[in-house]
């Protein structure tokens, strides 16, 4: 085979290389080409009948287009392997940024409310407080009458408090203004010391966006012999310092007024609002968070304790206004809409358990 034929041979085999679409169609190629009767196998066996000088001349020749037809198939099955790779890629493609789809035991959320209840626990059980718990419906007398408020008080009437219909004594029960009935129920029920926080729905004549008619406080109470302002000051301290999970905080107490402590105060925690964001343990602004006082002494009174032998402390806190302080919720009214698209957003996971250990918010 002359020179000319080679070149054509060898172009037409490239092109046919070139254009196979996929491995069936490269390997009979390569039969056709380089199998037992391909057509440059057939002009490797001439080589046997030429004379040396012949060899000499046509040998590199036809080795030569083997080993380029040889080049080719392996480059354009590199290719074709790569085109099915990418293929298989794109069509199994996986979209990293989309989040992780939980398994079901962990799907559900926990309530920020729940959640809250759950940190202050944690914080005040290190502390060496327990739980206490009351009935949402109370009798006039522990809601109102044995915690010092005096007839005529603004909370005994009906703007202000929710008042069920009488019973067949004609003494008309309420639901619960506050959680304090649980510590006249723990002081007569228990001698000291004590050590309570008492977490719990309350409810008020109360509706826009930082108020709802039902919410829920969290109330401590220390009843001993020595209690004192300072040993109240250490504890909130403590308090707002693991809550808002900062290195330190300052507080402040202002003189208030609350018919079942004496003295009283508002207290309020160094914050930041720079860009609109609250920040505790820094800045130079103030936030009122909690209200607090010295237990009153007719309140221990009514309770059937000598103020003259034990005397104590009393702090109550919205649990609902440091959940919305704590976590950034704009509006209250969401904790109580069921919204499952919020309760995504804001809820925790049910295996997150609060701990002063592994940290309130893991």
């Amino acid at each position: 085979m002359a020179t000319t034929d080679l070149d054509t041979l060898e172009r037409d085999l490239l092109s046919q290389v070139a254009a196979a679409s996929d491995e069936a169609a490269l390997e009979t190629v390569r039969v056709s080409a380089l199998g037992k009767k391909g057509s440059v196998s057939d002009l490797l066996k001439t080589l046997g009948a030429m004379t040396p000088d012949e060899r000499k001349v046509r040998g590199p020749q036809i080795n030569g287009l083997r080993d380029r037809v040889q080049g080719a198939l392996a480059g354009r099955r590199e290719a074709l392997a790569e085109a099915a790779l990418e293929a298989r890629l794109a069509a199994e493609r996986v979209d990293v940024t989309l989040p992780l789809r939980e398994a079901p035991d962990t799907r559900g959320r926990i309530h920020p409310i729940s959640q809250v209840m759950e940190e202050i626990t944690a914080i005040f059980a290190d502390m060496g407080f327990s739980v206490a718990e009351g009935p949402d419906i109370e009798t006039d007398e522990l809601n109102f009458t044995a915690l010092n408020f005096p007839p005529g008080h603004p909370a005994r009437e009906m703007h202000d408090t929710f008042f069920l219909a009488p019973d067949a004594q004609g003494k008309r029960k309420v639901l619960r203004t506050h959680t304090s009935p649980v510590q006249i129920r723990t002081m007569r029920a228990k001698a000291p010391p004590i050590r309570v926080i008492i977490p719990g729905r309350t409810y008020r004549h109360d509706s826009d966006q930082t108020h709802t008619p039902m919410f829920h406080q969290c109330e401590g109470l220390v009843i001993d012999k020595a209690a004192n302002i300072a040993n109240l000051k250490w504890v909130l301290e403590e308090f707002a310092r693991a809550f808002f999970e900062v290195e330190a905080v300052k507080m402040r107490f202002r003189p208030s007024f609350f018919p079942f402590t004496e003295p009283s105060a508002e207290v309020d925690i160094q914050c930041s609002r720079k860009g609109g964001e609250i920040r505790f343990g820094e800045g130079t602004d103030w936030l009122e968070v909690l209200g607090c006082g010295m237990v009153h002494p007719n309140v221990l009174r009514n309770c059937g304790l000598d103020p003259d032998e034990v005397q104590g402390f009393a702090f109550g806190v919205g649990l609902d206004r440091i959940a919305m302080l704590k976590y950034g919720m704009p509006d209250l009214r969401p904790f109580f809409e069921a919204d499952v698209r919020w309760l995504d957003h804001y809820g925790f996971r049910p295996l997150d358990v609060p701990s002063l250990v592994a940290g309130l918010t893991a």
